[in-house]
């Protein structure tokens, strides 16, 4: 009856540590399960985050490219400008300069 009594103190130990396994492993695969659902989660947050930054740049760009369209348009306005003027000048002191020229062309020195 002694023995009868071991050996079934040893078979509710063998039964308790596969409970205890079991156990483990059940903490292990919803462990496992958190984590996995938490990276998808991330990985979804990531996404929209990545989203929402390229529309952000994207509208910027657009706006930035609004405002150099702008600047061309002046800038080349500008240029005609002074490229007029610069015209007119050289039209109104030509004569001066060819003369002054002339001047010190047929000038002799000693």
């Amino acid at each position: 009856m002694e023995a009868n009594r071991g050996q079934n103190g040893i078979q509710q130990l063998l039964a308790a540590e596969q409970d205890a396994q079991h156990i483990v492993n059940a903490a292990r695969n919803a462990k496992m399960a958190r984590l996995k659902q938490a990276k998808e989660q991330a990985e979804k947050e990531i996404a929209e985050y990545r989203a929402q930054v390229e529309y952000e740049f994207k509208k910027k760009v657009a706006e930035s490219s609004g405002y150099s369209g702008a600047n061309v348009k002046r800038l080349e306005t500008e240029t005609d400008a002074k490229i007029n003027h610069l015209k007119n000048e050289a039209a109104r002191i030509s004569h001066d300069v060819v003369q002054m020229l002339l001047k010190n062309v047929t000038t002799v020195r000693n």
